[in-house]
């Protein structure tokens, strides 16, 4: 996917040093856009492996609304487990585990007091609006409430999305992302909101259309530098397809809700083999 390896490119060529939270250090540039037209096959890097069940069964739980790394680990998923122990959530005083209002709560009870369930539905309310009111403007899911942003030990990275409904046919999705890890997140968070794009469009009965990826801080740690060396030397391969199974049911906000990873086929997904590399808590 020569997008991605662009935006590495942009990183390494105009970046400058930075500081950073985690004392890994990195280089950052300000500002960045990418665009994926979603007809021209799947968004997904390969030029390293992308677990694509990964990205499907972390975007389910989002979209659920659950907080619980212990309930996304059972499906075989352990991406947020640095942020899950006992360490991380006790300062907030939780339990282990529990991560605090980060996206699910926040796309699926904004505003509410946590752990209550109080708060504005805004995945609810996004599929009611697109159904009865397909050319606003406003159809917005923000991730980002600032008087929580301090309560989870990883404040929101992808904050802020956008949809649009293009003359009641095609729906185009924008993300705003304040913060991005290039090499081990930005390859998850394109798939996602690809794959979220494409699973609004089917349950809303539009076509999907573009995904633009809108970045703030984009960055490279500096421990991860090796590991884009390697994957820019190699050259991208096709993309997938994505094929909806057992699905014609599936509609409205019940149908997005009850979307698993059987309904999804990634067909012809080649890619060269996983560089591993440490993540910064």
């Amino acid at each position: 996917m020569k997008q991605y390896q662009e935006l590495l490119r942009h990183i390494l060529d105009k970046g400058i040093r930075h500081e950073d939270r985690t004392g890994v250090g990195t280089i950052s540039a300000f500002g960045y856009q990418t665009r994926f037209d979603l007809n021209e096959g799947f968004p997904i890097v390969t030029t390293k492996r992308v677990p694509f069940r990964w990205v499907a069964e972390e975007l389910f739980w989002f979209l659920s609304g659950d907080t619980n790394e212990g309930n996304l680990r059972e499906r075989g998923v352990d991406i947020w487990k640095e942020w899950a122990d006992e360490e991380h959530t006790a300062r907030f005083g939780r339990e282990e585990g529990d991560l605090g209002p980060i996206y699910g709560y926040l796309w699926r009870s904004f505003g509410g007091d946590y752990p209550a369930r109080n708060g504005f539905d805004q995945i609810a309310w996004l599929i009611r609006e697109i159904e009865t009111n397909p050319n606003s403007r406003r159809l917005i899911v923000s991730g980002w409430n600032p008087e929580q942003a301090g309560q989870v030990d990883l404040p929101p990275c992808h904050t802020f999305w956008h949809l649009k409904v293009e003359n009641e046919k095609v729906l185009h999705c924008q993300l705003y992302q304040r913060s991005a890890d290039a090499f081990l997140g930005v390859p998850f968070n394109i798939s996602s909101y690809a794959l979220l794009t494409h699973l609004i469009a089917h349950v809303c009965g539009l076509e999907p259309g573009e995904f633009i990826h809108t970045f703030g801080d984009l960055h490279i740690y500096l421990n991860h530098l090796d590991q884009v060396e390697e994957l820019l030397s190699r050259e991208p391969l096709g993309l997938p397809t994505l094929e909806f199974v057992d699905s014609d049911g599936l509609r409205g906000l019940e149908g997005l809700l009850s979307f698993r990873y059987e309904n999804l086929n990634l067909k012809g997904y080649q890619s060269h083999k996983k560089i591993a590399a440490p993540v910064a808590v």
